[in-house]
């Protein structure tokens, strides 16, 4: 079950110094966020989904995909790791470091009964108040995503496609819900 560690205010620097033990532990403005491992369910979404959106950015090369563990510093007292995340290139060259990512196109985190109060709630605020352009969610029990961005008070609930068209790309990304979580969810094609 994820958890808030304790009361005290966490920084970056004291994140660093906790040892690796299998947890994944993250901090949004100040406060330390402990989960455990993901599900199978929750590792297929991710691979199928950053399968997806690799495939589409390979082409333009203005971005690129990663999934987690990562550490993100959107803040000296925010360091997440969403499920995936697609930041941009740097002048045209790639990124080496995580401290060279100032700043994300898309944050994705995989709900799990675990995280579902982060990723809703907390982590959403931050990922809004970065100004990250979208934001989801993606419910594997209920098949649908959650698409938030800047301003929004409530999500969208997607259920038949997403369609993301990143700064600077020519073609939006279009992803069909049904066959996705069949996909994950079933084994199959859908």
């Amino acid at each position: 079950m994820g958890m808030a560690a304790t009361s005290e205010r966490w920084t970056a620097e004291m994140l660093r110094a906790l040892p690796d033990d299998g947890r994944r532990y993250e901090i949004v403005h100040g406060e330390l966020l402990v989960t455990p491992s993901p599900s199978f369910t929750h590792q297929r979404a991710v691979r199928e989904l950053l399968g997806l959106i690799d495939t589409h950015l390979r082409s333009g090369r203005r971005a690129e995909v990663l999934s987690s563990p990562a550490d993100i510093e959107l803040a000296p007292d925010s360091i997440v790791q969403p499920d995936l995340f697609v930041f941009p290139s740097l002048k045209g060259q790639r990124v080496r470091r995580w401290s060279e990512i100032g700043a994300l196109l898309l944050a994705v985190e995989i709900l799990s009964p675990a995280t579902a109060r982060y990723d809703r709630i907390v982590k959403r605020r931050l990922y809004l108040e970065q100004a990250i352009p979208e934001y989801w969610i993606v419910d594997c029990d209920a098949r649908c995503f959650e698409r938030w961005r800047p301003g929004d008070e409530r999500p969208e609930i997607l259920t038949e496609q997403v369609e993301w068209l990143p700064r600077g790309e020519a073609s939006p990304l279009v992803i069909d819900l049904k066959s996705f979580f069949a996909r994950v969810l079933d084994g199959s094609a859908g």
